[in-house]
């Protein structure tokens, strides 16, 4: 799709302030998995009452896990501290085996709320090791969706590699191999990746399509879009969402003269405006709307603002609630 763009105009009484142009990217924000996500932890709240018991993070987000909290959500790393009485969702990065089989033997009332998308590589990577071959991961070690990916397969039997210099340091492989890749990766790095890894072992086994998430993909396409001739940009996000740290690498490369992430608008150094005629916005998959829409609001107070909405593609997917909260 084309990129559009519109203008907001500043009334007369915004004249006294010096002005600013912001290039606000789109798409932006939640993603399907996310809204899924979200949606799956109130309406478990909503059957079961408080609380309901989420393993990790829903999402990378600290406004989201505050809201949730509020709510009567309790977030824990081990189920071992999950009554057995009370439902425990699995958040949207997904987890190993043992994880769910823990909580099966405990007989735990369990939603799982990984994202498909995930849950397709989980697929991959047991089909690749049923079918006797080594799976090659590409990804960021210790993230909750790698560690939940590097489960699915016995040990050994899923190889991590986060850099180029991970592929050309690997043995030489015997047998059949595949790979498979962390859903928010940057794009443009994992081609060079899957590159180097088809350069390293040409027989080796990919997806159909790439693993990297249709939501990855559009907010670095549109962050490339807004990205270029910006003075500074700015990814509305946590610092532990994958998917918004990306964000901030895609509009340094794109062109962006600084870009940084902030959790909010009051968590923004506002002293890093000094010298901004242009500004690029965006915001991680796992942000809420409300924190761009207050992060202009801020930006108001300060600039009179021109607002270019750039705009690479439109967003209509959407994941049904998990079967276990279906009616």
């Amino acid at each position: 799709m084309p990129i559009s763009t519109t203008r907001s105009t500043p009334g007369k009484a915004e004249a006294g302030k010096p002005p600013l142009a912001v290039r606000l990217a789109a798409p932006r924000g939640f993603c399907a998995g996310v809204e899924r996500a979200i949606r799956t932890v109130e309406e478990a709240l909503a059957l079961h009452g408080a609380p309901v018991y989420v393993r990790h993070e829903i999402v990378h987000n600290t406004h989201v896990v505050a809201r949730l909290s509020a709510m009567g959500a309790v977030f824990v790393e081990d189920l071992e501290a999950v009554p057995a009485d009370r439902p425990v969702v699995f958040s949207a990065h997904g987890a190993p085996k043992s994880a769910h089989q823990e909580a099966e033997t405990r007989n735990l009332i369990k939603i799982d709320a990984t994202c498909p998308l995930v849950l397709k590589v989980h697929t991959q990577i047991r089909r690749h090791h049923t079918a006797g071959r080594t799976v090659i991961l590409v990804g960021h070690r210790n993230h909750p969706e790698v560690v939940g990916s590097m489960g699915q397969a016995p040990d050994g039997a899923v190889i991590l590699v986060e850099t180029l210099s991970d592929i050309a340091a690997l043995p030489d492989l015997a047998g059949p191999l595949a790979y498979s890749t962390q859903t928010t990766l940057s794009v443009d790095e994992t081609k060079d990746m899957i590159a180097a890894l088809k350069a390293r072992f040409p027989d080796i086994a990919g997806p159909a399509r790439e693993d990297i998430c249709y939501a990855t993909s559009n907010r670095q396409e549109a962050v490339k879009a807004a990205a270029s001739g910006c003075d500074l940009f700015v990814v509305i996000g946590s610092t532990t969402s994958s998917n918004s740290t990306r964000l901030v690498e895609t509009a340094k490369i794109a062109g962006a003269a600084e870009a940084v992430l902030a959790e909010d608008a009051d968590g923004f150094d506002w002293s890093q405006l000094d010298g901004v005629a242009t500004i690029g916005l965006s915001a991680g998959a796992s942000a809420p709307e409300s924190l761009v829409e207050a992060f202009l609001t801020a930006l108001a107070a300060r600039r009179r603002l021109r607002i270019d909405h750039i705009e690479t593609a439109r967003e209509q997917v959407v994941f049904n609630t998990p079967s276990r909260l279906a009616s």
